[in-house]
């Protein structure tokens, strides 16, 4: 299968009041197009900061990350940015939604910041492949948790991105809720070829990768 990402040596130290405090150590791992991954560990493992230099929103203390053949390191903050948006799609346990923006109008947002044709059709179309079509013109705060969290999948999918990073996407959500985020999830990802990477400590979620990345105190364990 073809690479979609890979880090080498990937590693991220901050510097506190009580010195240097190393997050993550000697990270090595492969995304292939098309896979899903998904990454466990307890609390304070690294998972997140994984995610946020994985995503370009933060920067590595050694190693590098390529994307799609770009090496991050030699990027500009500009360049990192513009990438993300093309490349890498989000779905966070908060969801993150804008509460002044309507279902639509929150799928909409990265449509219109990428000069996307028609962006009002795409958004419509995609909350309807998520079950929303009904939803269109509600707020955030009219909406559940698991309608809010299909708002949120569907503006991730917005621009079809190669790379989708989902951080506890069932966290806040009861069982049954939960399971049918897993489902669109995964269907959406197998429809798409979109390489999904998941955050979790759902064992059911886990269960359905492809394969898991395991990290315990900032470095990669067998999983």
């Amino acid at each position: 299968m073809q690479t979609l990402l890979y880090t080498r040596n990937l590693g991220k130290t901050v510097h506190t009041s009580d010195g240097p405090l190393c997050l993550l150590q000697d990270i090595n791992i492969e995304l292939a197009r098309g896979e899903r991954v998904g990454l466990v560990g307890a609390s304070g493992s690294g998972k997140t900061t994984l995610l946020s230099l994985l995503a370009a929103l933060d920067t590595p203390s050694e190693g590098e990350i390529v994307l799609a053949g770009h090496n991050l390191g030699s990027l500009s903050e500009d360049q990192r940015t513009a990438l993300r948006a093309q490349m890498i799609g989000f779905v966070f346990q908060s969801f993150l939604l804008l509460p002044g923006l309507t279902a639509q109008e929150n799928v909409e947002l990265p449509l219109r910041l990428a000069g996307a044709a028609n962006p009002a059709v795409r958004a419509r179309e995609l909350l309807t492949m998520v079950g929303l079509a009904r939803r269109l013109h509600h707020y955030p705060a009219q909406l559940s948790g698991g309608e809010q969290q299909r708002v949120a999948i569907a503006r991730a999918f917005a621009l079809n991105p190669p790379l989708l990073l989902a951080d506890e996407p069932t966290g806040n959500l009861d069982q049954t809720t939960g399971a049918h985020i897993i489902e669109l999830l995964l269907t959406l990802n197998r429809e798409h070829g979109t390489t999904l990477l998941l955050v979790t400590h759902d064992p059911s979620l886990a269960a359905r990768c492809d394969r898991l990345l395991r990290l315990d105190q900032g470095r990669l364990r067998a999983a």
